[in-house]
């Protein structure tokens, strides 16, 4: 049986537990694609083939003998190289990380996956330190976009949205701050999830902005997404970030559909500030799901402004003793980022923190009387590599900060948000739908139901399936 790059995870565990297919069979046939490919798209930067041929080896033993396999038996998947990989250093996408001592064990959420039988073949692409919308790293060249070479990944997951969408791996794992799943879900075309603040534990992975990182999936199936999400959750006493909740599944009720749920699309700010395709993608899923009443979110250029704020003073007190022992080691662009935080006055980090709860708290009134928030993801299509500038409205912005001008006021207060991809012209475009806190059972039910109407699915780059462009 020949190895579909495309399958779904759920679909590749159910043929290895059948003896339809082996764990190493599909193993090799994924690391032939990732050398035919990976040249091109550059999304790894680590390949433990050695790793995962034992680990696939090791699960068909204990199939042929009859005994339990996991419920992700055999399934490749690949991390953001800012998750610790036994064995090797955590670049987080940096120079400086890699003269770091290897990883003596891998972060929580590689551990859960690879406990369930998922099989892990390398490290991702990203963005230095997570401070990226796109993609494109200095010290390890830039990620490109499968569904067209010379455009951006998106950033920082980079590596994790363009292996997932050129077929390298199911599943993969990322990091978003201020839109790191979200944007590369929405230029790759695939499925992202960013669970609330404080769901998944962070454990062993390298932080960015502790008050705003989030760790979640990537999928180009929603069941594998749920699955993947379900898999990870539970507490974890060495994030004191992570809550002290049960794990609640939310694969039982992923198919019962979008009946009764109040779903509204955002309007005001969401509707003005992005290019015609993506109000174009929100209008499709609003159509879909039978939205019809539009909210305007009050404040949301405030919070947009208190992220930035909060990033920026965080993540430089963070790295200043990085920063002053090896400056010219950074890429310019986020060293000046940095720069700028570790200059900015205290003041405004805490005026940044009030108007961080007093978005909270518009947000959970207006979640009152609306189950789910339809709204664009990334103001355009994927940009060219190197592209500084963007037009929005008519005006000309910078490139970089205003990807993420529809993410980050969402991030600002940790709302669980599924990402769903949106082919209306060449390129995909993602469109978010945003749940109250611990409610990502509702935007994953949404985005199952999206994916059923073949509203939303992710459709194979130019590659085919022997991995050949």
């Amino acid at each position: 049986m020949s190895v579909d790059a495309f399958a779904p995870a759920h679909r590749i565990a159910a043929d290895i537990r059948n003896g339809m297919t082996s764990a190493q069979e599909v193993v090799c046939g994924f690391l032939e694609r990732i050398s035919a490919l990976n040249p091109a798209v550059n999304a790894f930067t680590d390949i433990t083939a050695e790793r995962a041929l034992a680990q696939a080896a090791e699960i068909d033993a204990r199939r042929v003998a009859g005994k339990a396999i996991g419920p992700l038996a055999g399934v490749p998947f690949a991390a953001k190289n800012l998750f610790d990989i036994t064995g090797l250093p955590t670049r987080a996408g940096s120079k400086i990380n890699r003269d770091a001592p290897p990883a003596s064990r891998d972060a929580v959420l590689i551990e859960r996956l690879t406990q369930a039988d998922a099989i892990l073949l390398g490290g991702l692409n990203m963005g230095e330190y997570a401070y990226d919308f796109t993609g494109e790293n200095a010290h390890d060249g830039p990620c490109r976009n499968p569904h067209d070479l010379t455009r951006m990944a998106g950033g920082s997951s980079s590596g994790s949205g363009a292996a997932t969408a050129a077929g390298l791996a199911p599943l993969s794992l990322g990091s978003d701050t201020n839109g790191s799943i979200r944007v590369p879900s929405s230029f790759c075309g695939v499925f992202g999830l960013k669970p609330t603040y404080g769901r998944l534990p962070r454990t062993r992975s390298f932080p960015f902005c502790d008050s705003l990182d989030h760790l979640g999936p990537f999928a180009r199936d929603v069941t594998d997404l749920a699955m993947a999400y379900d898999l990870m959750q539970g507490p974890d006493p060495h994030d004191p970030a992570c809550a002290l909740r049960p794990i609640e599944p939310t694969l039982p009720s992923l198919k019962t559909g979008v009946s009764g749920l109040r779903i509204a699309v955002a309007g005001g700010y969401f509707s003005t500030t992005g290019m015609p395709e993506a109000d174009t993608a929100v209008a499709v899923v609003a159509r879909a799901l039978g939205a019809t009443q539009v909210v305007d979110i009050a404040g949301a250029d405030i919070a947009r402004a208190a992220a930035f704020l909060i990033t920026n003073g965080e993540s430089s007190a963070f790295h200043l003793e990085r920063l002053r022992q090896r400056t010219d080691d950074f890429d310019p662009e986020t060293r000046d980022r940095f720069l700028a935080g570790a200059m900015q006055p205290t003041a405004w980090y805490l005026q940044a923190q009030r108007a961080r709860r007093w978005f909270q708290d518009q947000m959970m009134r207006l979640f009152e009387t609306v189950d789910l928030i339809i709204a664009p993801a990334t103001p355009c299509t994927a940009p060219e590599l190197g592209q500084k500038s963007l037009v929005l409205r008519g005006e000309t912005v910078p490139l970089r900060p205003n990807i993420g001008v529809f993410t980050q006021p969402i991030s600002c207060i940790g709302l669980p948000v599924a990402t769903v991809p949106v082919f209306a012209s060449e390129l995909p475009i993602g469109v978010q739908l945003i749940g109250a806190p611990w409610r990502e059972h509702l935007c994953l039910r949404a985005a199952y139901a999206l994916a059923e109407t073949e509203v939303s699915i992710a459709k194979p780059p130019g590659f085919d399936h022997h991995g050949t462009f």
